[in-house]
C-alpha cells in the first residue's frame, strides 16, 4: 500500500501549493499557472544529478508532446477556477477525475476496476449535490443549475477531465523512463510553451514573479513535491487508484479554505467533499 502514501502526501501537497497560490491577489492568470512550474523546475532538475539517466525511446519523446497541450489547457481551467470562485467550492470537483479516469484510463492503458467500483460514480454525483445545498432554496435541482452558472464549477469540472488525461499519459511516460526522472523533465518541458504563452499575452506581467516571490516559491515547492509523489506511485497501482487517493486534496481544499480563507458554508461543502471521496475511495477498494 505504498503506492496509497505517495497519493495521499501528492494529494496534501497540491492543496497546500493552493493555498499560497490563492494568497497572491494580483497576478495575472497566465503568471500563476508558469510561476508553479518555473519554480519546481529548479528543484527537480537537481534529482538528475542523483538519479540514473534511462535508455528512451522515440515513442517516449512522442507521448511527452502530446501530453504537454493536455497539461497546459488542464492548467488554464485550474487556475481561473481557483482564482475566481471560493476554494472550498471549487475544489472538491477534483474528485471528478477518478470518475473520467474509468474511461480514459481504459482507453489509453486498457485499465479498468471491477463493476461494483462503478457504483462510486453515484456517490460521487451526490457528493456534488450536496456540496451545493445551499442552493436548496431554488428547487431540487437548484444545486445543479448553480454548478452551471458558477464559472469556477464548470472549469474545474473541465480541469478534471483534463487532469484525467495527463494522468492516464504519465503512466505511460513513467513506464518508459522511471518515477524521477520523468518528474525531473516534464516540469521544464512545460514551462517551454507557458513562457510562450506568457510573452504573448502577459508579457508586460513578468515583474510579479519578483513582486511575489514568497508565495510563488512555496507554490513551486510544495508543487514539485507533489509532481514527485504522484509519479511515485503511478507504477504502483491503477490510475484511478491512485488519483482517487490524491483527491483528499479536496478535503485539505475545503479545511484550508475555512480556516485560512474563512469562506462560509463548510459543513454542507465538507459533507460535499467527504461523499464525493467515499465514492471515489469504492474505485479503490472494488
Amino acid at each position: 500500500m505504498l503506492w496509497a502514501l505517495y497519493a495521499l502526501l501528492s494529494g496534501f501537497f497540491w492543496a497546500t501549493a493552493d493555498v499560497f497560490t490563492k494568497k497572491i491577489h494580483d497576478a495575472d492568470n497566465h503568471i500563476l499557472i508558469l510561476s508553479r512550474f518555473l519554480f519546481a523546475a529548479p528543484m527537480v532538475l537537481l534529482l538528475l544529478f542523483f538519479i540514473p539517466i534511462p535508455d528512451l525511446d522515440i515513442n517516449f519523446w512522442i507521448v511527452l508532446i502530446i501530453a504537454i497541450p493536455f497539461e497546459v489547457a488542464a492548467w488554464i481551467f485550474y487556475i481561473k477556477a481557483i482564482r475566481n470562485s471560493h476554494l472550498s467550492l471549487v475544489a472538491p470537483f477534483l474528485a471528478l477525475t477518478p470518475v473520467f479516469l474509468i474511461f480514459t484510463s481504459f482507453v489509453i492503458l486498457n485499465e479498468l476496476p471491477t463493476i461494483i467500483g462503478f457504483f462510486g460514480i453515484l456517490l460521487v454525483v451526490i457528493g456534488t449535490y450536496t456540496l451545493n445545498l445551499r442552493e436548496k432554496s431554488k428547487g431540487v435541482l437548484g444545486p445543479f443549475r448553480f454548478i452551471f452558472n458558477e464559472k469556477g464549477c464548470l472549469h474545474m469540472i473541465t480541469a478534471a477531465f483534463l487532469f484525467s488525461i495527463t494522468s492516464a499519459i504519465g503512466k505511460i511516460l513513467v513506464l518508459k523512463s522511471s518515477p524521477l526522472f520523468i518528474s525531473a523533465i516534464y516540469l521544464p518541458s512545460v514551462v517551454v510553451p507557458l513562457l510562450i504563452i506568457v510573452i504573448f499575452t502577459s508579457r508586460k506581467s513578468f515583474g510579479q514573479l519578483k513582486s511575489n516571490f514568497n508565495n510563488f516559491f512555496f507554490t513551486g515547492l510544495f508543487f514539485g513535491l507533489m509532481v514527485m509523489t504522484t509519479a511515485l506511485a503511478l507504477p504502483l497501482a491503477i490510475v484511478p487508484y491512485i488519483i482517487s487517493i490524491k483527491r483528499t486534496s479536496s478535503i485539505f481544499g475545503v479545511l484550508y479554505g475555512y480556516f485560512i480563507f474563512k469562506e462560509e458554508y463548510i459543513k454542507e461543502r465538507l459533507v460535499g467533499a467527504v461523499i464525493m471521496l467515499v465514492g471515489a475511495g469504492l474505485i479503490i477498494l472494488f
